[in-house]
């Protein structure tokens, strides 16, 4: 059986681990904003489909260490895979014939914000 209380404080930390909103992290994993709400508020008890989906869309997410706190979170990468899922590596710059310079770039983040930078 699951403690709730302990359940969702783990929850709770997947949520801060990745900078999420509630609603962000509800939008993730494809629930319900309400349903997280529940969740954390102790309203309602995880179900099966509920934990399959936070497996699914956070992999170094533990399914053991989710439901009874065993194990790991994050969970440890084999040595060969030590850049985190949400870091990207930058291209490497492709010699063109056009000499075209970037004015604006603008970064989209998951929970919906984004950044702009001007070229000054």
């Amino acid at each position: 059986m699951v403690n709730s209380e302990e359940f969702i404080k783990r929850l709770e930390k997947i949520i801060q681990y990745y900078s999420l909103t509630a609603a962000a992290f509800a939008d993730k994993v494809a629930v319900q904003r309400s349903s997280i709400s529940h969740l954390l508020s102790g309203r309602n008890k995880p179900s099966l489909e509920f934990v399959l989906k936070v497996i699914e869309a956070f992999p170094d997410v533990n399914l053991y260490w989710l439901l009874n706190g065993k194990g790991s979170f994050p969970q440890l990468r084999k040595k060969e895979n030590l850049t985190p899922p949400t870091q990207q590596v930058a291209p490497k710059p492709v010699n063109s014939i056009s000499q075209k310079t970037i004015s604006k770039v603008i970064i989209f983040y998951a929970d919906g914000t984004f950044e702009t930078f001007d070229k000054n």
